[in-house]
């Protein structure tokens, strides 16, 4: 749809999840000095990442997980998060092997297990309790060729915020079956509602050999460009993914290393101006969903920077209905089918852009629709 969208100069897009803030000034300043200083900047660096930006990984998830890690034997620097739920499904799937998705969830990491030989299988999600997780209907889908659930929290494509006793359910259930959790972290540091109940699986000390959890700079440093994550791996499969990552692309850019490292060692005063700017972007985006309560209903999202509003409208299809309010409407929104299953008859609009883009959309919405 962002392609599309491309091909209509006054397209409002709500489609695609990049935020509108710069990258903040302190690791701008030290990339920059390093491009004057290093004389190393545009080399390699070791396929697993710089040593020194391994320790500051491993520090910083002790910070934010209490949970104490071997940078050379747990820690990958991968090439954003996308990059890195590549190679983690390439070291893991066998053909024909199954990975648990979220429906709806994320629609690369359907691709990515496809691509990488496995099976998706979908996992209902409750649409009705607030997109959270259907722990009773887990264990059914679970086979003997299941290798892995994915959970992302807070959600894309939902804004929802899996519970804490969803959760821990759901990594008790995979660790009995020795199946391996992958945590997907771009938006935990988008909380907006009671933040203090937001749960972190990787802070499960029981649950230390049965989960990869990434967190990748994309999002809350507004890095997506840069091309920057890190992996916090079982020893074993480590060793693994840091041989795909070196046959992919050798290492991650090492100025892009820089960046991430500089990141992880400066205070991070920039969070609390996305977060605000966030938190008004959900309450308008919301506000504006109301004017067309005939047009669409919604849960209200609770993090990252998504709501996924179901379709009440008449229409054909999800896409078609995306695609006409694009040709006719001006206005960009992505088809919730490309979610999943349940996504169908709901489209994900991205509020991470400026406001006065969500409003001209919703005013073309109300134009389109009528009010």
């Amino acid at each position: 749809m962002s392609i599309l969208s491309a091909g209509i100069p006054d397209a409002a897009s709500l489609a695609w999840g990049l935020p509108s803030f710069q990258t903040p000034a302190p690791i701008r300043a030290a990339v920059s000095h390093a491009l004057e200083a290093d004389p190393k900047i545009g080399m390699y660096a070791l396929p697993g990442g710089l040593p020194e930006l391994l320790a500051a990984v491993a520090a910083e998830h002790e910070r934010r997980t209490g949970m104490r890690v071997d940078p050379n034997r747990r820690v990958v620097i991968s090439a954003g998060n996308m990059e890195g739920l590549q190679i983690l499904m390439q070291a893991i799937i066998n053909p024909g092997d199954e990975v648990i998705v979220t429906d709806p969830g994320f629609v690369s990491h359907i691709s990515q297990i496809k691509f990488s030989g496995g099976v998706p299988v979908f996992w209902k999600m409750d649409e009705a309790g607030g997109w959270d997780l259907d722990i009773d209907a887990l264990p059914r889908l679970i086979g003997p060729r299941t290798k892995a659930i994915v959970l992302v929290t807070p959600s894309n494509p939902t804004g929802a915020i899996l519970s804490e006793t969803s959760l821990r359910a759901a990594a008790d259930i995979a660790r009995e079956r020795g199946i391996l959790v992958i945590l997907d972290d771009p938006y935990s540091p988008f909380v907006f509602d009671e933040p203090q109940r937001f749960f972190n699986l990787a802070t499960m000390p029981e649950l230390s050999e049965n989960l990869a959890y990434l967190f990748t700079f994309s999002k809350a440093y507004a890095m997506s460009g840069w091309r920057a994550a890190y992996m916090v791996l079982p020893e074993a499969i480590r060793a693994e993914v840091v041989k795909i990552h070196d046959l992919t692309m050798i290492c991650t850019p090492r100025t892009s290393q820089v960046a991430a490292l500089a990141a992880l060692t400066t205070e991070p005063l920039h969070l609390a101006q996305f977060r605000s700017v966030l938190a008004r972007r959900r309450d308008l985006i919301c506000e504006r969903l109301d004017r067309v309560a005939h047009v669409f209903d919604y849960v209200r999202p609770k993090g990252a920077y998504y709501v996924f509003p179901r379709i009440v409208a008449a229409f054909e299809n999800d896409v078609q209905f995306a695609h006409d309010l694009l040709n006719h409407a001006h206005v960009t929104v992505t088809p919730g089918s490309a979610f999943g299953p349940s996504g169908s008859a709901h489209v994900r609009m991205a509020y991470c852009v400026e406001d006065d883009v969500i409003n001209l959309a919703f005013d073309r919405i109300e134009a389109h629709f009528g009010r």
